[in-house]
């Protein structure tokens, strides 16, 4: 079961989007330099479907939807995932996942348009540095193409 603390609506996490960020909880990969800690335990309310589809229906104007961690149920992201594109075939739909690697599946290519991958490493900075460890990944033409430039201030 997934546990959501809160949302916000964000410019910066998918380039091009307007963004319905959901700060997902029990996050299991800890990492040491995290800047959300409190999402470690296992904290607020459980994210259904019903509970998306209030979220979504609340934000109208967004174009997309980023689950933030859910690294303790991926299959519940993926079904949630699906669930948004039945419902909201126009809305896109991202994951931002801690783990260093996401094993693609063919669900992963129907449900989710973008995939951010990577514990944050302190010393590589986030997205925005080319230094980085962390990589997003959008979809185009059944299979994920690393768009991690976009954040840099150069676009190479």
């Amino acid at each position: 079961m997934l546990k959501y603390t809160d949302t916000e609506i964000v410019f910066r996490e998918i380039p091009d989007e307007i963004t319905l960020a959901i700060n997902i909880s029990g996050c299991p990969i800890h990492c040491p330099d995290c800047h959300s800690k409190e999402l470690w335990d296992d904290i607020g309310e459980k994210l259904t479907e019903e509970t998306v589809k209030d979220l979504i229906d609340k934000n109208p104007g967004i174009t997309c939807v980023s689950f933030m961690g859910g690294d303790n149920d991926p299959k519940e992201i993926l079904i949630l995932a699906g669930i948004i594109k039945i419902y909201y075939p126009n809305i896109k739909v991202a994951w931002y996942s801690g783990r260093k690697t996401v094993s693609v599946s063919a669900i992963h290519l129907l449900c989710l348009d973008y995939i951010k991958t990577g514990p944050f490493i302190k010393e590589k900075g986030p997205l925005d540095n080319p230094n980085t460890n962390q990589h997003l990944y959008m979809k185009e033409e059944n299979k994920y193409v690393d768009i991690t430039y976009k954040f840099w201030t150069n676009g190479t």
